[in-house]
């Protein structure tokens, strides 16, 4: 078996498509679907159904996509146990929530690549899950801890929501003074249907009759459509405190959710994953004011 053929049956599984996996490894088609069919062959077994719309991994296919996956990690660990390198190298991609990578991460990660230039970090921050078994994101930032899969989750942080409205939103519309008088304001929330998590089910946490009248699918949206006036909305404190813009109401309601970091077992052992996952701790620890929302209630 050869594992060049295994890398690359790896990248038309996490792709979905021969195409998809063919740019990302910078190969034509062609080669790809007659590396593929020579793993095939090699095995003995149909791993990959063709499709005109991709592909779909067989029964085969899924019970060779484990082994392939051991395979991978046992090359990236040989290879960094040989590597007399003294400086961290290599990609690491992160997924996270939009407002978490966007507002918080992204403007913090040049410092690890100050300290670590033969890094590269890939930052994803998307409103969804992501698959660490088919290497969608190297290191996870999650709104839940993993219950099952071969992975390994710590807490990054606890994190503050509460109710927020623009300036010019309060001098048109009033402020509320109580929960009960949300009924007669304009709402901001999320898309329902479209949520990946129970976690971010939580407007019944400050009333059982929210209705939102503008529906944004991430956190980032719901901030800015509350800073231009949208309405009132359940917003990040952590994103929301920064903003002169923004006005905290009712602060005696609020809500608590926390964020995890997840990485797949087989790099729990290897530096630059865990090097990047003690990054994430140590920016949060240094920030827990602002995330816990009590360097708000200090400047009002």
């Amino acid at each position: 078996m050869n594992w060049d053929d295994v890398r690359i049956f790896l990248a038309v599984a996490r792709n979905g498509q021969i195409l998809g996996a063919a740019k990302a490894l910078n190969l034509n088609h062609a080669t790809v679907s007659r590396r593929l069919a020579a793993l095939e062959q090699a095995i003995g077994s149909t791993l990959i159904m063709r499709r005109t719309n991709g592909t779909e991994l067989t029964a085969q296919g899924e019970q060779f996509l484990a082994h392939a996956e051991a395979m991978e990690s046992a090359s990236l660990a040989a290879a960094e146990a040989v590597d007399n390198n003294s400086d961290i190298e290599g990609i690491v991609r992160i997924g996270a929530p939009d407002g978490f990578g966007v507002a918080f991460l992204a403007p913090r990660l040049h410092e690890l690549v100050e300290r670590h230039p033969m890094l590269r970090i890939e930052l994803v921050p998307v409103p969804r899950a992501f698959s660490l078994s088919r290497r969608e994101a190297d290191i996870a930032v999650t709104l839940e801890r993993p219950r099952e899969g071969r992975l390994v989750a710590r807490k990054l942080t606890d994190y503050s929501l509460g109710l927020y409205a623009s300036r010019a939103y309060l001098d048109a519309h009033g402020t509320p003074s109580s929960l009960d008088d949300l009924r007669a304001h304009r709402l901001v929330g999320y898309v329902e249907d479209l949520l990946y998590t129970a976690s971010l089910d939580y407007t019944s946490a400050f009333s059982a009759e929210w209705r939102s009248q503008i529906a944004v699918s991430s956190a980032m949206g719901q901030t800015e459509a509350v800073r231009w006036g949208a309405g009132i909305g359940i917003l990040h404190a952590f994103m929301a405190s920064r903003d002169k813009e923004l006005v905290r109401l009712l602060p005696e309601h609020s809500l608590k959710r926390a964020y995890w970091t997840v990485l797949h077992e087989d790099f729990r052992n290897m530096k630059r994953f865990t090097l990047v996952s003690d990054f994430l701790t140590e920016i949060v620890s240094r920030e827990s004011l602002l995330f816990s929302g009590y360097r708000e209630q200090v400047a009002s």
